[in-house]
């Protein structure tokens, strides 16, 4: 498939009310690709700026309240895609949780909380997923270079989380290979979005400005350009592409040491 040919392919996109996932319902739609995204009811985003931008851009979109660390509501999700769209081609798991906690004061309930979401709720988008999907079909998680590449200080449950992420792509490649189901994790840097937007658990919008200027190519990512990656990887043009974690991030890994 050619991303920029219409189709009648049908993509699950977790954690699609902002950001990277909100970005992705939105190039899925102008692909002619129709998406049945997710958002948690408790965060602030409204699920219907996702329809309404999806709607522009001549997509067809079903937002469903999930929280993807409940198996049921993401078997539901699944469910809804191809009761509502006839079929499940792609999976993104988008979705995620990012709180600060420093390690001596962590409590198990939060470690627990944010590997549940991070890292199970990948597992359980898939899980979902492979029940319905086909030959032809691709899989995507959201990691981060906070684990994937670096560490973080008091984000050792965040690191953990999206460090497993790639292993957990790698293995669901292997095994969904012989179906003809491909599985990537892509692995953003410094991207724009409500998460790294956050100066409590997160950079923050001064924090942001300051570590734009050590990325090589002087910006901070835009969610849209993760949400490209992501299109081109569900589509034909990477066929051949299985079990890789794609690092885009301006640079900032293999910068120079200053």
């Amino acid at each position: 498939m050619n991303p920029d040919t219409p189709s009648n392919k049908v993509a699950l996109v977790t954690g699609a009310a902002s950001g990277i996932g909100q970005a992705l319902a939105v190039a899925y739609a102008q692909a002619g690709i129709a998406v049945a995204g997710s958002y948690y009811p408790r965060d602030p985003h409204d699920p219907g700026q996702t329809l309404e931008l999806v709607e522009r851009a001549g997509g067809r979109c079903v937002m469903e309240a999930v929280d993807v660390g409940d198996a049921e509501q993401v078997e539901h999700l699944a469910g809804v895609a191809v009761d509502r769209f006839g079929r499940l081609d792609f999976a993104v798991a988008n979705a995620g949780l990012l709180r600060q906690a420093a390690l001596a004061e962590m409590s198990d309930a939060q470690w627990l909380e944010v590997i549940n979401i991070d890292l199970g709720g990948v597992m359980r988008t898939f899980r979902a997923s492979a029940r319905h999907m086909a030959a032809g079909g691709a899989m995507v998680a959201v990691s981060s270079i906070a684990g994937g590449v670096y560490g973080w200080e008091q984000h050792a449950h965040y690191a953990a989380a999206k460090a497993g992420v790639p292993g957990l792509c790698r293995a669901v490649a292997m095994e969904l290979a012989p179906r003809g189901i491909r599985c990537n994790a892509v692995i953003p840097g410094l991207i724009e979005t409500p998460q790294s937007l956050d100066p409590v658990n997160s950079l923050g919008p001064e924090g942001l400005a300051q570590a734009a200027r050590g990325i090589p190519l002087g910006r901070v990512g835009q969610a849209r350009e993760i949400a490209a990656l992501i299109r081109f990887l569900t589509s034909d043009e990477a066929s051949y592409i299985t079990g890789q974690s794609i690092i885009a991030d301006g640079g900032l890994t293999v910068r120079w040491p200053s």
